[in-house]
């Protein structure tokens, strides 16, 4: 750790400031007390927020393991552990700091002796603790055993060195289970599972297990039933199917590939997956997960009728060829249609497809000659979850009278400084009104996805009516209804719109949503 500090020069030098650098930029020859009551000085000075002071701090003693005495880093942070308890309130935030900082370091630097006489120190450091020769918080003992990777082998050279046979017990095993068995009474599960787990302890699995279900501790459950194997695995995933838990079966299920014992419940759990998305109008996301299964397929179609969309029931029969199904109802004759704004109720003359430079040029110059317009993008749904998110692909520009559909994607392919031109004449007009609904989403995902355009850097004109209005509910079809008297349909609402060509009811999706928006 590099610790600096302004000390001023005696007067009458020219030069009134020098820096220092404390000794404790080189671990090789402080004590273990001297280097806690630095970190302590270093921690009490300044007035930043605790978190702030740790992660700093952290960092440093990182950087300072580096320079650790012989044999290591791990063998000094374990002395360090030893002393910690005499720095009272300060030791158990001491005590994860140093943890993590050693646990940082192992990650890119290993000394195998330096490691091995740890791993000894650390278990004979757990015994003293559970003995209660020296106190530690049981979250800071599980963390030394973890990242000191101690074995069963290291407990019992520590039981064999020590007095630890005046316990009572003959054996360290049996010593440890009872000190297991007394998390297991008090409910901590989590702890007594990662320390069985880590000494490679076995116990009445099925036991357990039910214990742990029955307190509803569904993380320290799995944690034990996937240590013990695939025939406890099994019987979580059954209880799970029991408690009607699907989802969490089948995530046992997919990650530990149960799938040939559980077909049916696998199955059903994809169902009940492809349920919840199409109750979120997310249909394009649900036949991606049906991955080409057909039996998974139908029962989409199915859902599809009972929500009454009969587009998306004609569009996966023709598809996938599906025959039996009840062909949709026409548009008119389908009750769905009355409850949702209709395509043919907006007044609008033209709908433009916008894919190329041509065809951009002249709608930009239609743009400026109006007074106000509606804005609206759209781009894919991420369908991994932790993934990127997609580039805005569709971009929505309407007035009381035409509709513009900009392909972003492929005219940033063909011509990106026209398009970013373009662009620019639209969003930075003092003259032109632009509409959107929540438009502060569309412009982050316009600026992280085109980084070096200018046209998305700022805006001119720009009126977000969700502000105006304040809409507590419903979104822009909510709005829609209470001021039209109907909402919009938003059955199809996370949609690819990275497919080419859009289909009919996307590009009325579309439509209606840009009208709307005018």
């Amino acid at each position: 750790m590099v610790v600096v500090e302004a000390v001023p020069e005696p007067v009458g030098l020219k030069q009134p400031w020098v820096l220092t650098v404390h000794s404790f930029s080189d671990l090789s020859h402080v004590p273990p007390v001297v280097f806690l009551y630095l970190l302590k000085e270093c921690y009490v000075c300044g007035n930043s927020k605790a978190t702030t002071k740790f992660r700093a701090l952290q960092q440093q003693v990182y950087l300072a393991l580096n320079n650790a005495p012989h044999p290591g880093p791990a063998v000094f942070v374990i002395h360090c552990m030893y002393v910690l308890p005499l720095f009272e309130s300060y030791a158990e935030g001491f005590s994860h700091l140093i943890i993590s900082a050693l646990r940082r370091f192992l990650k890119y630097n290993t000394n195998s002796a330096d490691t091995l006489q740890a791993q000894d120190l650390a278990a004979q450091l757990f015994l003293n603790v559970v003995q209660g020769s020296v106190i530690h918080d049981e979250r800071i003992l599980t963390k030394i055993i973890e990242v000191f990777n101690v074995k069963f082998v290291n407990l019992e050279k520590a039981w064999a060195s020590t007095a630890s046979n005046k316990s009572g017990f003959d054996k360290a095993e049996a010593f440890i289970e009872s000190y297991v068995q007394q998390f297991i009474e008090s409910q901590s599960y989590m702890m007594a599972v990662s320390l069985l787990e880590q000494f490679s302890i076995t116990l009445s699995g099925e036991s357990l297990l039910f214990k742990m279900l029955q307190e509803q501790d569904f993380k320290s459950a799995e944690k034990w039933a996937t240590y013990m194997g695939q025939s406890l695995l099994c019987v979580l995933v059954e209880e799970y199917v029991k408690m009607n838990k699907l989802k969490a079966a089948y995530r046992i299920i997919k990650k530990n590939s149960l799938q040939e014992i559980f077909p049916d419940v696998y199955h059903k759990c994809k169902e009940s997956a492809l349920k919840t998305l199409a109750e979120k109008g997310c249909w394009d996301v649900a036949e991606w997960k049906a991955q080409n299964d057909r039996q998974l397929l139908e029962y989409l179609v199915y859902l599809a009728l009972e929500a009454g969309y009969s587009e998306k029931v004609d569009e996966l029969c023709d598809r996938y060829s599906f025959e039996g199904f009840v062909k949709a109802k026409e548009p008119e004759a389908c009750p769905i249609q009355s409850h949702y704004l209709n395509l043919h109720e907006l007044l609008i003359d033209d709908l433009t497809w916008v894919d190329d430079v041509e065809g951009l040029q002249k709608a930009t110059s239609y743009i400026e000659g109006c007074k106000v317009v509606g804005v609206d993008c759209e781009w894919k749904p991420n369908y991994v979850k932790g993934s990127k998110p997609n580039k805005v692909s569709i971009m929505q520009i309407a007035s009381e009278k035409a509709a513009f559909i900009l392909d972003l994607i492929k005219l940033y392919d063909d011509a990106p400084e026209i398009m970013d031109s373009c662009l620019m004449r639209i969003f930075h007009s003092r003259s032109l009104l632009k509409l959107g609904y929540n438009f502060q989403c569309d412009m982050h995902q316009l600026a992280r996805s085109y980084p070096e355009f200018e046209c998305f850097r700022r805006y001119e004109m720009l009126l977000d009516i969700q502000k105006v209005f304040k809409e507590s509910c419903g979104g822009l079809s909510g709005l829609t209804k209470k001021i039209l008297g109907t909402g919009l349909n938003k059955t199809r609402r996370n949609s690819n719109w990275e497919q080419r060509p859009l289909t009919q009811q996307q590009k009325g999706g579309l439509n209606k949503s840009i009208q709307c928006n005018c």
